[in-house]
């Protein structure tokens, strides 16, 4: 019987689906591939592809209630090669060699030689020398997140087991280094003979040394005995076992404390205790010191954030200070406590409402007296202030609400001041007389309505009675209301007149009542003094002003035709203004008896304590004069031919004069003249700043002025003088700022003990007949060290005409910062009070990172704050505990 051709291939194609079919099988058995096994190939047996993949799908012809046999892969392997790939049909291999490739579902294996068995189903993976003996293309495995480097690996795609050797691998922060590594399934990895470092350098800085070790990808490592070395060399330094954790997100911990020791305090463990972990959106650290002379603190610092919505954080402190020790003349007890709170709202969680909190209170001793080296860069700290408000616009409305909770404290003096609430409601600027589509032309239209109502219950009080009831009992409370109306048109082309009325009320809550106690006795001896009572109740006061003001712009050019100075340009803002006011105080004053007969009275006013003062008191009826000046410069271009545009500079940002005239007085009509001026120097980086006042009016020898002239038209009576200077090494180096663009980013060799960089631009290489670099390092005195220092002088000078007048104060102050190499930096803050012929405080900071480590060495030299603390530490946040930290407390008395 004859076969028809097409049933013939028809047979073949039948059988050669089957075979490979049959090659899909995988036998439960696995046999290992040895370490650099190249499996023998059959001439008669072997197909070679030259830069192509092969796709292989398992199939299974076969199908049992739609289950999957075991023995099928679970998807496509897809391999290709740079040189060419090996096909071994009988023993159901493919080789792959130079630039292998090979993805098998979340799999992805790159190597110099890689070895595919789908009989056994494993593959086997390996680097290749080149000609000079180097070990290249290690292989590079890859599955889901994680990626490890190594000198071979064989897998087996069924149980997911894996041997490799040499592996170099990186689990968060943590760089693992093993000579023998088993892969027992995708959670649990065994290694031996294991190194765990932080540095990626070729030679790690320093690695911890272990004999085994477990690993479990993302979660954690544990290791037994094991040696911190350092540079390759092992340091006393063991330990039984460690446990790193390798999650992504936080987990809870202890924080190794550090040691310190203090001549009032004897030895101390500070910032020592334990992070908690609670969820995604808020942790908690509670630290604490404790000292062998029986001092302690704690301290308790929790971050929050929910994405999108808000977030913050809050720290509260509370030290029990004993200073020196018991039996000795200098011993002494005291609390402090601090607390800080900041709350941000995002943007875009509610437009129309905003909530913020910025909270800084507690004892006005805390900084002063805290010897943890945390707190001592507040030392300087003499004013505490605190914010919680709540903003509301209300939409459709032109109102919006602001309500908030106020506290300022005074360190120095110990004085508190709280505002529990302040509620605002402001109203924004209507035009009712506009025209259609808001058109404002005419005077009438441009005539703008505001209002505003602010409420307050104030709290001034001192340190010792805050959180006491006693605090409360001179509280102040009341209601402001302000209204007012203003427009604007042109006289006479070039000025504008400005008429207003404003309008203001005020409710208080509380008010003062005097009264004449003839029982009482005086110091003297006599009887009769004013008592003065205190009363709740509401009492309310209202006035009015109104004013005019007329202004204009005057412009002055003064061109120059030689030399690089175009022009100068000076423009005049003069401004006029009248104001009345009538004498409210009459209105509401009271008087009181003073004497026993009778005869001698008191004025005073029922609001003289009020929240926002009392009525004005006295006929306003004055002119004020403003004068405002501005100097400009117009510069050409150094080059006559270039392109560029004249150049713009002030001369004088602003010199200010103002004062007024009251018609309504009898005499000493004239305010005292204040004058402001500012300027820029040597290219903006020198500012210069000056105020003060110019009395008219001459004084007595008790400092009493009297309606006289002084001769020389003005006495100045303060003055302040502020300047500030900033420069650079960039200012220095002869580049002018394009090139300093294109400079910026160019790093100064480490020319203290690092390593040559060939690609540095402070080494020259030259390359060999053979190919290898030589470099050579130029000379030290040719690197470029760059640095930037902060000049600031400031000056005030007061004459009130006694003996007191003069300079009250005179000091320079300077700070700044030099890197000695990219590694090194020196960072300085000091002064110098030239009045009182000291220092003020000073501190020095020294800073080398050292790659995979960080040194900081910041000091306090002189003082009453004399310290310093010492710091070196691995970067790292997951071995932030390898560390030596030590620092010296201020040895001073804190009470």
């Amino acid at each position: 019987m004859r076969c028809k051709p097409k049933y013939i291939f028809s047979l073949l194609l039948w059988l050669f689906c089957l075979h490979v079919t049959l090659a899909q099988d995988i036998k439960p058995k696995v046999t290992p591939i040895k370490r650099d096994t190249i499996y023998p190939i059959k001439k008669d047996s072997v197909k070679i592809i030259n830069k192509d993949s092969l796709l292989l799908k398992p199939t299974d012809s076969i199908k049992l209630d739609s289950i999957k046999p075991k023995e099928t892969l679970e998807g496509i392997i897809t391999h290709v090669a740079e040189d060419y790939t090996i096909q071994d049909a009988k023993n159901k291999t493919v080789t792959l060699y130079n630039e292998a490739h090979v993805t098998y579902t979340d799999i992805d294996l790159k190597a110099g030689i890689i070895i595919v068995d789908y009989k056994k189903s494993t593959l086997y993976a390996k680097g290749i020398k080149d000609s000079l003996g180097n070990y290249n293309q290690r292989p590079v495995f890859k599955q889901g997140s994680q990626e490890s480097e190594q000198d071979s690996i064989s897998y087996n795609f069924k149980s997911k087991r894996a041997l490799i050797y040499g592996l170099k691998t990186s689990q968060g922060q943590i760089i693992t280094y093993g000579e023998k590594t088993k892969r027992v399934n995708d959670s649990t990895i065994y290694v031996r003979k294991i190194r765990f470092t932080t540095s990626d350098k070729k030679i790690p800085d320093y690695y911890i040394a272990t004999n085994k070790a477990k690993l479990v990808p993302g979660k954690k490592i544990i290791v037994g005995a094991s040696n911190l070395v350092l540079a390759d060399v092992p340091t006393p330094v063991f330990l039984p076992f460690a446990y790193f954790p390798l999650t992504e997100k936080s987990v809870s911990g202890l924080i190794i404390p550090a040691w310190n020791d203090s001549s009032s305090r004897g030895f101390s463990l500070q910032n020592g205790g334990y992070y908690f972990a609670i969820n995604d959106y808020v942790d908690l650290t509670v630290l604490g010191d404790v000292y062998t002379n029986g001092g302690w603190a704690m301290r308790f610092a929790s971050n929050y954030n929910v994405r999108y919505k808000f977030s913050g954080n809050f720290n509260f402190n509370y030290e029990n200070n004993i200073q020196s020790f018991k039996g000795f003349d200098d011993y002494s007890k005291s609390t402090n406590y601090n607390i800080r709170w900041s709350f941000n709202q995002a943007g875009k969680a509610s437009p129309n409402s905003r909530f913020s909190a910025s909270v800084n209170l507690g004892s006005s001793k805390y900084y002063r007296q805290s010897l943890n080296e945390v707190n001592n860069s507040q030392f300087l700290t003499n004013t505490l202030s605190s914010s919680i408000s709540y903003y509301k616009k209300f939409v459709g409305t032109p109102f919006q609400m602001t309500t908030s909770i106020n506290h300022s404290q005074n360190t120095n003096t110990e004085t508190i001041t709280m505002t529990l609430p302040n509620l605002r409601l402001d109203m924004d600027r209507i035009f009712p007389f506009a025209g259609k589509g808001g058109i404002k032309k005419n005077p009438i239209q441009k005539m703008g309505f505001n209002y505003s109502m602010q409420g307050e219950y104030k709290i001034n009080t001192k340190d010792s009675l805050f959180f006491k009831p006693e605090m409360f009992e001179t509280a102040k409370s009341g209601i402001q209301h302000t209204t007012g109306t203003s427009t604007s048109l042109k006289v006479m082309k070039y000025f504008t007149l400005s008429p207003s009325v404003n309008y203001k009320e005020v409710w208080n809550f509380d008010y003062i009542e005097k009264r004449f106690d003839e029982t009482a006795i005086n110091n003297d001896g006599s009887f009769g003094s004013v008592a003065t009572d205190t009363l709740r109740g509401f009492k309310s006061f209202r006035e009015y002003n109104t004013a005019l003001s007329l202004s204009t712009n005057i412009y002055g050019n003064f061109p120059f035709k030689k030399g690089r100075l175009r022009a100068i340009r000076h423009t005049f803002r003069p401004s006029i203004s009248y104001g009345y006011r009538p004498d409210f105080a009459d209105n509401y004053n009271k008087t009181v008896q003073t004497n026993l007969a009778g005869t001698e009275f008191e004025t005073y006013s029922p609001f003289q304590n009020g929240i926002y003062g009392r009525p004005s008191a006295g006929l306003s009826n004055s002119i004020g004069i403003t004068l405002n000046n501005v100097l400009e410069a117009k510069i050409a271009p150094k080059d006559p031919d270039s392109d560029e545009e004249d150049k713009k500079i002030f001369l004088l940002n602003n010199l200010n004069f103002s004062s007024s005239y009251n018609f309504a007085k009898d005499s000493l009509r004239w305010s005292p003249v204040s004058v402001s001026a500012g300027t820029r120097f040597l290219k903006d980086k020198l500012t210069v700043n000056l105020s003060g006042s110019l009395d008219p009016y001459q004084i007595t020898d008790k400092g009493v002025r009297i309606d006289k002239f002084n001769p020389g038209i003005f006495r100045i009576t303060n003055a302040n003088l502020t300047a500030n200077y900033s420069f650079s090494s960039k200012d220095f180096n002869g580049k002018d700022d394009e090139n300093d663009k294109k400079n910026e980013n160019v790093e100064t060799p480490d020319v203290l003990g690092a390593e040559i960089d060939p690609t540095n631009r402070f080494s020259q290489t030259q390359q060999t007949n053979s190919n290898k670099k030589k470099t050579t390092e130029t000379e030290l005195y040719k690197a470029n060290i760059p640095w930037t220092l902060n000049l600031a002088y400031a000056a005030a000078y007061s004459n009130n005409g006694v003996s007191e007048s003069g300079i009250q104060s005179h000091s320079v102050m300077f700070s700044g910062n030099l890197e000695l190499s990219p590694k090194w930096t020196v960072g300085f803050s000091s002064g110098y009070d030239v009045k009182s012929g000291g220092f003020t405080y000073s501190r020095f900071n020294f800073s080398r990172d050292l790659d995979s480590w960080q040194f900081n060495f910041n000091w306090v030299p002189f003082g009453t704050n004399t310290s310093y603390t010492f710091f070196i530490g691995v970067k790292a946040s997951v071995l932030r505990d390898l560390k030596y930290d030590k620092n010296k407390p201020p040895d001073r008395r804190l009470f």
